[in-house]
């Protein structure tokens, strides 16, 4: 999409995520060596009471899903400039991820492209949300 076509409001559903242990252990051992996203006995043992995700891992499968079921940016996406996420609650292998990306605001720069501020949000299968994050791209204008 060129930055014209981005108005802000517009929603866009992310289609369902099963987070697998087989990904939380892969993910934590090349990225995120924490004994509670590696080690099921330890990870009993604390307030999570079992093995949970890497919430950059839940945030990027989610992203993922997003990007693959969308393609809003395509080839008219010049770069991203920022992103930023949390995680409200703890997602756990087993758990499912609906999510949903939403057009916050948009700033043209130049006549060449503009500003795209998305934010995303996911909710595991019992409707708590476990992902909250978002992203500033730059998106080509339409003619240039």
């Amino acid at each position: 999409m060129y930055f014209e076509e981005f108005e802000v409001g517009q929603a866009f559903e992310v289609p369902p995520v099963a987070i697998t242990k087989e990904q939380v252990l892969a993910f934590a051992k090349d990225y995120d060596p924490l004994p509670f996203h590696l080690d099921e006995g330890y990870a009993q043992t604390t307030r999570f009471e079992g093995l949970i995700s890497s919430g950059v891992m839940s945030f990027m499968l989610v992203w993922s899903t997003f990007v693959k079921e969308h393609d809003l940016f395509g080839d008219e996406l010049v770069a991203g400039r920022s992103n930023h996420m949390s995680w409200p609650r703890p997602t756990y292998p087993g758990d499912v991820l609906y999510g949903k990306v939403t057009v916050d605001r948009t700033e043209r720069r130049n006549p060449y492209n503009g500003l795209v501020d998305i934010s995303l949000s996911a909710c595991n299968q019992d409707g708590h949300e476990v992902v909250r994050g978002g992203a500033q791209v730059v998106v080509k204008a339409r003619g240039r």
